[in-house]
């Protein structure tokens, strides 16, 4: 099975994206309601975290099982997916903030908390080890990404002595979900689906292990049928849609999550095609891009348009708020081609050298 398997994973990616920024912007909306969908745009991260999973072991699961998994490499791998994006915006805020200030914008004091900086830089701002949600807020759920990248090893070794029990494997899975959102929740006071800086790495434990479930049960053929795939595709749908318009469980809807991308990796037809189309793929691909960027671009725009118009509450018209929000994938794709990419290629590019150097043998 290869990656060309999974192109409508790829194109949910920015989806999943896509319901994050309407969370994030829909209070910037001249309205006084919010759908409940919407409402539940931060559940957008849980999907992330599941198909990283899901993703993750159909890349280096076999390797890991068989013992060809390089650990130092994969994590190379993974920084240079995430890292060279993160430090741009980073730092992007850090300018927008100090530019804003000067010029007489609000902004939140916290946005520039330098005793936070240090963490953002190593990644580990969601461990809790940054007093404030300053700089690029969303940059949390990479933090607990790069959690779960570093403890990779023991989800793969849990996975790859389940790959027989897939059906085990989501029962514990399904199982980790409740127990872990009902006990956090009862001990912290608050849900853990809500959780950022403070307990954002525990945050992606039960959706990553979730997401190797899924895979599991997908390797072992439970959607090969194409009609089994498009009913669960469906039927999934159907049930985050629902059960986030009727603000349900959240531990519900995550479930639902498993069976979305369980059914989407074995969509075939005309469905498939239509996911699998070069569009939908290509804006599936920016989609860290469209995350990353939403927040300083909101930061930028949502204050300068309603400096220009006038609007004390900051909530804009519906065509100003639209061009806003549809601004965000052309600036992701900037972002993408002028940072994301070239700043992969080269990290990927340099640890090709060093391996090639390694392997040449020394002159007598």
């Amino acid at each position: 099975m290869t990656a060309e398997h999974l192109k409508p994973l790829t194109s949910l990616r920015f989806l999943a994206a896509l319901w994050v920024v309407l969370f994030h912007y829909w209070p910037k909306l001249a309205v006084d309601f919010t759908p409940g969908v919407v409402a539940k745009g931060y559940l957008g991260v849980e999907l992330f975290f599941v198909l990283s999973g899901f993703i993750l072991c159909h890349v280096y699961l076999e390797a890991a099982g068989e013992g060809r998994f390089k650990y130092g490499g994969f994590l190379w791998a993974r920084l240079a997916r995430v890292y060279p994006l993160h430090l741009a915006t980073l730092l992007g805020v850090g300018a927008l903030a100090g530019a804003a200030t000067l010029a007489g914008f609000g902004v939140d004091a916290n946005v520039l908390s330098w005793e936070s900086l240090p963490a953002n830089l190593l990644m580990v701002h969601a461990w809790g080890f940054a007093p404030q949600a300053g700089w690029n807020h969303p940059s949390w759920s990479i933090s607990a990404e790069w959690f779960a990248y570093l403890s990779f090893p023991a989800f793969a070794w849990a996975a790859w002595r389940l790959r027989a029990r897939p059906q085990l494997a989501m029962a514990a899975a399904w199982a980790l979900i409740a127990l872990l959102y009902a006990g956090f929740e009862r001990l912290a006071g608050f849900p853990l689906t809500q959780a950022t800086i403070a307990w954002g790495a525990l945050r992606i434990v039960p959706c990553f292990a979730y997401g190797c479930a899924v895979y599991l049960t997908w390797r072992a053929g439970a959607t090969s049928r194409p009609a089994t795939a498009t009913l669960l595709s469906a039927a999934a749908l159907i049930g985050v849609v629902t059960c986030a318009a009727l603000q349900l469980a959240d531990a519900l809807i995550v479930a639902w999550f498993g069976m979305l991308i369980l059914g989407l990796a074995g969509l075939k037809g005309a469905a498939g095609r239509v996911l699998s189309a070069k569009p939908f793929v290509y804006l599936g691909e920016v989609s860290y891009s469209v995350y990353m960027v939403c927040v300083p671009w909101k930061l930028l725009a949502v204050n300068g348009a309603a400096r220009l118009l006038g609007l004390g509450d900051e909530h804009l018209p519906l065509p100003v708020w639209l061009a806003v929000v549809a601004a965000i994938p052309l600036i992701a794709m900037i972002s993408y081609h002028l940072v994301e990419k070239p700043a992969r290629a080269a990290m990927r590019a340099f640890a090709d050298r060093r391996r090639g150097e390694a392997e040449v043998p020394a002159l007598a």
